[in-house]
């Protein structure tokens, strides 16, 4: 029984999806259009306003395929209709971000600045305000694409647990260390 594989997926308004012959399912909407190569045994039918993604046997590898393409063919449809964003919080002192024609500018207190190309399918945006920690802002239509930027930006300075100095996700928890004076008493 497969939870997720089996919900039925709701097409909104404006959203167009068309599967071929060789299972390369098309989804067109408002923002763009994204296309994934669904796995040749794994059956995808369109009905009305209705996506049902069905698997032809109780196999292991059907199970498991069931539900991951359900949900690839789900976050395809929300990506061309509203969308994903992810924002990064740049936590330290004399840290920057800047961003110009999808180049992301990071001073994070190495020797020298870090350049990073984003994928033209990515617009980036650094806000910097008075008071505030430096913000990165990923949107795109692709929730794939904008989580393995984000994590090549996260990587580039991890959070440490002494100070919480790093990049971590807006809202992220980081658990932190007691010092060497904590230990003494």
């Amino acid at each position: 029984m497969s939870r997720i594989g089996n919900k039925v997926i709701e097409l909104p308004a404006g959203i167009t999806v068309s599967v071929s012959d060789d299972n390369v399912v098309s989804v067109k909407g408002p923002k763009g259009t994204l296309t994934q190569v669904v796995d040749k045994d794994m059956i995808v039918k369109v009905e009305g306003s209705e996506l049902r993604v069905a698997r032809p046997t109780e196999q292991k590898r059907h199970k498991a395929l069931h539900g991951l393409y359900r949900s690839l063919i789900s976050n395809m449809i929300v990506g061309v209709n509203t969308g994903y964003r992810r924002d990064l919080e740049i936590v330290g002192v004399g840290y920057k971000a800047t961003a110009n024609n999808n180049v992301l500018e990071l001073s994070l207190g190495y020797s020298h600045n870090i350049f990073l190309a984003i994928p033209q399918e990515i617009k980036v945006t650094a806000v910097t305000e008075k008071g505030q920690n430096p913000k990165v802002i990923l949107e795109g239509i692709d929730k794939q694409l904008i989580g393995v930027v984000a994590a090549k930006i996260k990587s580039l300075r991890k959070v440490e647990p002494y100070k919480g100095k790093g990049i971590r996700f807006v809202g992220e928890q980081v658990r932190r260390k007691a010092g060497k004076a904590a230990s003494k008493k």
